[in-house]
């Protein structure tokens, strides 16, 4: 059985992320700041009697900011047991995955410290990113 995939539009590019990395696709208003916190940790937001530590996917690949004023569409996901809220511009689908393919061209800096393969879906090559490295943010790379 092939594994399910999330389709995201992250900083403008559509990527694929394995669904079972993904708890909910939510929508986020009245992120609190973090002070102290790294660049790319937006905030704290409350979901369900629960505090998630609110990612700026844009940032952590250093390619902008995702955070402005109003709702915000995030995926949720539990890392390290905490659960981790990454914005993203949109969530759009939810596929049937491909086996995943090797990176055969420059893709970015910030993108190739979280992309895990290319995957086929419906004749596009999508990027499949690690969500887990998003939440880590571009200080892990140097770590």
């Amino acid at each position: 059985m092939a594994d399910l995939l999330l389709l995201v539009t992250l900083g403008g590019r559509r990527i694929a992320i394995h669904a079972a990395d993904v708890e909910a696709v939510v929508e986020l208003d009245g992120i609190t700041p973090a002070p102290r916190a790294p660049d790319h940790v937006a905030g704290l937001a409350a979901l369900r009697s629960r505090v998630l530590t609110v990612i700026d996917a844009a940032a952590s690949l250093e390619i902008g900011r995702s955070i402005r004023e109003g709702l915000h569409e995030a995926i949720v996901v539990p890392s390290g047991g905490h659960p981790y809220a990454l914005i993203v511009d949109a969530v759009d689908d939810v596929v049937d995955g491909s086996t995943p393919l090797p990176i055969g061209a420059p893709i970015g800096a910030g993108w190739e410290r979280v992309a895990i393969g290319m995957v086929d879906v419906e004749g596009e090559l999508l990027l499949l990113v690690d969500p887990h490295l998003i939440i880590a943010g571009p200080a892990a790379l140097a770590a």
